[in-house]
């Protein structure tokens, strides 16, 4: 009995055991890393030396937000044009495009509640706002019109006051935390994705039509009534608000006119017709608002100046490589935009991603790495706008889809919109033939073109890449992240994701990826945002996805083949 007892006793410090000793065994027979794998050399230069966290500190706290066109956009181009060019870059320049428009900075902001007591409000001007000439201290009208109609009963009462222009918004409970990094199950469901249909339905605008026209007819009132400040209420809550640009007053519609494709006068055009404007925290608007309906006036003062600049109407993206060797005539770029918002420090959007990707070529630069391909970094320009820089670049170097009628002219964005409907009277039989969808014209340096990477989610670490519907990657990808698995990075996904700049490329055909990263606050508390800051990034992840992207593009380079491409669209 004794006997048996010991051996299960023995049996069962064994199996106690034996999950440390077999993990124990399995590290002595796993291979030492080699320590002169580029890979390897990668993660340990990132993971000891990194400058991540420096660089995007200067980025964010001491140049701060970066406007596109603004002197904040301009002093980032140059410091970083110089600061690649310490690391050893070459060729590092500022390449123009445009005209773009006139660039816009805040000099002097204040708000706040006077009467009938005082209440410092959370709030921030829309870019490209004017000024107020001054403080302005006003009467506030609450403007909770819904239709056209609904503005009539307040003819007459705006002039010189400080307008509220929307409703009330409720603002609820906060029962999930803000930040969240991807799950497995939704990993799962990235890589399960179907792969994109061609061309993608646009879905039905009525609704979204009709909002605009009505945001439109709004202005239009406003302005003729002699309103002197128009409030929104801020997206957000918590004291975080969300601010872009001012809106333009548009021009009354012309029934008897075709609808005009485009978004209008845009607010950095020198004609725009914009009135002041700004942005209030919800918590101040609402109260404000139920103040009022308490039937208690209230007075506020606004003290708002900024300044244009029109002297240079262009904008800029900073450029630098690492050159080649036997391959040298043909690219890897690595890229990710660098204007911003301004009512943060545009830290998450996105001085991250240009800080990992100047990291990735510091990391490269720094090991004496000979890539076969020259590699080149791109700091976009008038991201926010509409792609517009890393677009023009596309356009210039590479290639562009046109339209037949307009074949000087690339065609606006990474598409056109209504490209391929047909002509006539829209039931197929019109007496016209089908207008000709877009083509691809091509520039030399097409064919040199091998792929490109962006960063563009924030602080959050690289999960994995979106594929773009290039089934061609898959093999290659799945073996370049096999080293970061430990790292969190193993999902691929066939489907396309949008929104920034990797679309320029994959317009025309080019490959063009964004990888996959945690939301962690994104969408919630910074993208946009006056909370947009450094203070919101995570440095571990800054790391690895520095790390990542240099290994992408080293491969990218060292290949001898270039990557796989999709068929080209609009070819001929």
């Amino acid at each position: 009995m004794i006997v048996r007892r010991y051996a299960a006793i023995v049996l069962l410090m064994i199996f106690i055991a034996s999950p440390a000793t077999i993990l124990a065994q399995t590290a002595a027979q796993a291979p030492a890393p080699d320590p002169n794998d580029p890979i390897q050399r990668i993660k340990e230069e990132g993971t000891k030396r990194s400058e991540v966290m420096k660089t995007l500190s200067y980025l964010s706290d001491v140049i701060g937000p970066r406007l596109t066109a603004s002197p904040g956009m301009k002093r980032a181009n140059e410091w970083t044009r110089d600061q690649l060019t310490k690391w050893g870059l070459q060729n590092a320049h500022l390449e123009a495009w445009g005209p773009f428009g006139r660039g816009w900075t805040l000099k002097k902001f204040s708000a706040q509640v006077v009467e009938p007591l005082t209440i410092p409000l959370i709030a921030y001007p829309k870019a490209w706002s004017p000024g107020t000439n001054g403080p302005i201290t006003s009467d506030v009208v609450y403007v909770d019109a819904r239709t056209e109609a609904d503005l009539e009963k307040f003819k007459g009462k705006l002039n010189g006051k400080i307008v509220l222009t929307a409703p009330v918004r409720e603002v609820a409970a906060l029962f999930e935390a803000p930040g969240t990094r991807l799950t497995e199950k939704e990993l799962l469901a990235l890589a399960d994705a179907p792969e994109p249909r061609a061309g993608g339905g646009r879905g039905n605008f009525g609704g979204a039509r009709n909002a605009f026209a009505f945001a439109g007819a709004k202005l239009r009132f406003f302005q003729q009534e002699g309103a002197a400040m128009l409030i929104d209420p801020g997206r957000g809550d918590g004291g975080t608000i969300f601010v872009q640009s001012a809106q333009v007053t548009p021009p009354p519609p012309d029934p008897n006119a075709a609808p005009a494709p485009g978004r209008g006068t845009p607010p950095y055009d020198k004609n725009a017709k914009i009135m002041p404007q700004l942005v209030l925290s919800i918590e101040h608007y609402n109260r404000i608002v139920r103040m009022l309906q308490a039937g208690e006036p209230v007075k506020l003062t606004i003290d708002l100046s900024v300044a244009y600049q029109d002297a240079d109407l262009m904008g800029y993206n900073t450029i630098a490589e690492i050159p080649g060797t036997d391959l040298k005539d043909e690219v890897v770029m690595l890229g990710a935009h660098m204007d911003s918002w301004h009512s943060g420090t545009g830290a998450t959007d996105n001085a991250a991603g240009c800080a990992v990707v100047m990291e990735a070529v510091r990391i490269i630069q720094a090991l004496g790495l000979k890539p076969r391909r020259t590699i080149r970094v791109a700091l976009w320009s008038g991201e926010e706008q509409g792609l517009l820089g890393s677009r023009a670049y596309v356009a210039q170097h590479f290639g562009s889809m046109q339209n037949p009628a307009t074949s000087a002219a690339p065609a606006t964005g990474a598409g056109v919109a209504n490209a391929g409907n047909g002509g006539g009277n829209g039931n197929g039989n019109g007496s016209a033939a089908p207008a000709a969808g877009p083509t691809l014209v091509k520039k030399a340096d097409y064919e040199k073109f091998s792929g490109y990477f962006n960063l563009d989610n924030g602080t959050g670490k690289i999960r994995g890449v979106y594929m773009q519907g290039n089934e061609g990657v898959r093999s290659l990808f799945r073996q370049w992240l096999a080293p970061f698995k430990d790292m969190g990075a193993n999902t691929l996904s066939i489907s396309n994701t949008g929104g920034t700049d990797h679309l320029a490329f994959d317009g025309i055909g080019l490959p063009g990826f964004q990888f996959i990263q945690d939301e962690i606050e994104y969408d919630t508390r910074t993208h946009h945002s006056n909370q947009d800051v450094f203070d919101r990034i995570q440095a571990d992840d800054m790391k690895q996805a520095s790390i990542i992207m240099a290994a992408f593009v080293y491969n990218t380079a060292m290949r001898d083949e270039k990557l796989p491409r999709k068929p080209a669209p609009g070819s001929r």
